[in-house]
């Protein structure tokens, strides 16, 4: 699917994760892997998201909010995404390494939690408008 790609924001339709936004950090095409012989993709989201915060609060009350923020990371099939019109400009390819992804779950977790507190209280620190766009919609509830 020519649509999913790295980047992408999505929302998970199946699942324990199911309504959750996440963001595309690789997607496999062909399925070849031993275990997957299905097109599928690693996601990287957001588990539990940021509490809210009003315009009267202080930046320091606004980053213990953001702390309560729980990052996850899963291998998915590409049919049990729905793909948004938005994208994010986050490098999560460093941070969820595939290799260190089975042993180190917890340490990866653990710094996709700081990338996504960092875009968090920084979203106006982002380079274009359409990304700036994805990243907030990225950190906001899913209204439905």
């Amino acid at each position: 699917m020519a649509i999913i790609k790295s980047g992408k924001v999505v929302i998970i339709l199946a699942g324990r994760h199911a309504g959750k936004k996440a963001v595309v950090v690789k997607n496999i095409e062909d399925g070849n892997s031993d275990d997957k012989r299905f097109s599928h993709c690693l996601v990287a989201g957001i588990a539990r998201g940021p509490r809210k915060v009003t315009r009267g609060m202080s930046k320091k009350k606004v980053e213990k909010r953001s702390r309560t923020m729980k990052p996850f990371v899963k291998y998915i099939n590409v049919r049990h995404v729905f793909p948004t019109r938005y994208q994010v400009d986050m490098d999560l390819k460093k941070a969820v390494d595939e290799a260190d992804l089975v042993e180190k779950k917890v340490e990866v977790k653990k710094t996709l939690k700081k990338i996504f507190e960092d875009r968090y209280l920084n979203q106006k620190d982002v380079t274009s408008e359409k990304k700036a766009a994805g990243s907030t919609y990225f950190f906001q509830k899913l209204r439905f």
